[in-house]
């Protein structure tokens, strides 16, 4: 059984006397392991919050390597680090937060051939993914692997959030059955993106994350959260299974991988 030291009751005293946490709530934080996918808008600030609650282990993904555009949203980058590979650049400020946790990096990209073998060893499941191909890519194999995935969405004002449960409420495919066509939604690097959103749905996610970990509150599951930063507005829609879902419903059709690039047309 892990027993916090004087230290870690030190860091961590602000949550530790929530009721919700208390010791019990914090060893659980510290045993646990959660893999962020994507070290951009989203993934920075939902990183460095789970780092700074103690997760004990944080699993990064990105092949990406810093560019100085990123720096307006991409908040667990430095401009010294503009260069190097993002995982790298996270890993680094986030042990200059806290030594008391284990980062792992995989400066990769994910495909069907290697995401499971990386899931099968967290908790949690984080997509900060800013394309399509990997979104459905991380879901399908969430949901065969009945990981929980807290997923989240960003474009110019606007961002939503979702956490999927596999045989607890909907998945992604539940939303959108399949990926759009090329072209048809622009990207971020198109159509640009309020830095801010970044950080507010990123929190979102961080949030989810900690509270699935916790087994406290009321998770987005069934729920899809939609955020707009003109107005300052937050609504939340509720969303079912789709019993027709490809890979989630009563008779799934997807039940191997594929990569979603060439379905895309995306590279």
């Amino acid at each position: 059984m892990l027993k916090l030291t004087d230290e870690q009751i030190e860091r961590y005293s602000r949550q530790i006397i929530l009721s919700e946490i208390g010791g019990k709530g914090q060893e659980k934080l510290l045993k646990s392991k959660v893999l962020v996918i994507g070290c951009g808008g989203l993934g920075s600030p939902c990183a460095y919050y789970l780092a700074a609650a103690g997760v004990g282990k944080i699993g990064l993904v990105d092949s990406d390597k810093v560019e100085l555009n990123n720096l307006q949203r991409q908040i667990i980058h430095s401009t010294k680090n503009v260069g190097i590979p993002k995982v790298d650049s996270a890993k680094e400020k986030l042990l200059q937060l806290n030594t008391d946790i284990k980062i792992v990096t995989h400066s990769l990209r994910l495909t069907s051939k290697n995401i499971l073998n990386i899931i099968k060893d967290y908790d949690v499941i984080v997509d900060g993914s800013d394309n399509f191909p990997t979104r459905y890519l991380v879901n399908d194999a969430c949901v065969l692997a009945k990981k929980p995935l807290v997923h989240a969405g960003i474009l110019k004002f606007d961002g939503q959030a979702t956490t999927i449960v596999p045989g607890k409420g909907p998945c992604y495919r539940c939303l959108f059955p399949s990926p759009p066509p090329p072209g048809s939604v622009p990207s971020c690097q198109e159509a640009g993106i309020l830095g801010v959103v970044a950080g507010i749905l990123g929190l979102v996610q961080a949030t989810e994350t900690l509270k699935y970990i916790l087994q406290c509150g009321e998770l987005l599951v069934g729920k899809l959260l939609i955020f707009n930063a003109l107005s300052m507005s937050f609504r939340t829609l509720t969303i079912k299974r789709d019993k027709k879902c490809p890979v989630c419903g009563n008779n799934p059709t997807i039940k191997k991988l594929i990569d979603y690039e060439q379905f895309c047309k995306l590279r």
